[in-house]
């Protein structure tokens, strides 16, 4: 099992800029992969980016490619999301999760993923 646990949310304006990191902790391999997720009031959870552990290949949702860029320092063991040029309509709690896959895909289905942290709340204003 995994423990994350997010931080770096917060309220912003639009075109602002915010960095989101995640602490992880317990049984991370090499071939884990971990990704970030939202979810809005009244929406489902939803893909945002996802990175694998070892190799450090990335995939991004279309709403935010060219904005975000996930990474991890995996001496310190903690995910990031570098996120700029905020939109309201990026107003979400933000997740953290893990999962070990067979095979290179990264997942974007949230059911896919076993672990998860508390989230971080970032709200964008207009």
């Amino acid at each position: 099992q995994v423990r994350l646990v997010e931080s770096g949310g917060g309220l912003v304006q639009a075109g602002d800029s915010l960095r989101l990191s995640c602490a992880a902790s317990g049984r991370i391999f090499f071939a884990s992969t971990l990704g970030w997720f939202r979810q809005a009031p009244e929406k489902e959870r939803e893909f945002v980016a996802a990175i694998s552990w070892g190799v450090g290949r990335t995939r991004y949702a279309d709403s935010v490619k060219g904005r975000c860029t996930i990474s991890r320092d995996n001496a310190q063991n903690t995910l990031y999301l570098q996120m700029n040029s905020l939109k309201p309509e990026d107003s979400a709690v933000y997740y953290c999760a893990a999962g070990n896959f067979v095979g290179v895909e990264l997942r974007t289905m949230p059911d896919e993923y076993r672990d998860w942290g508390q989230g971080t709340q970032v709200s964008v204003s207009s």
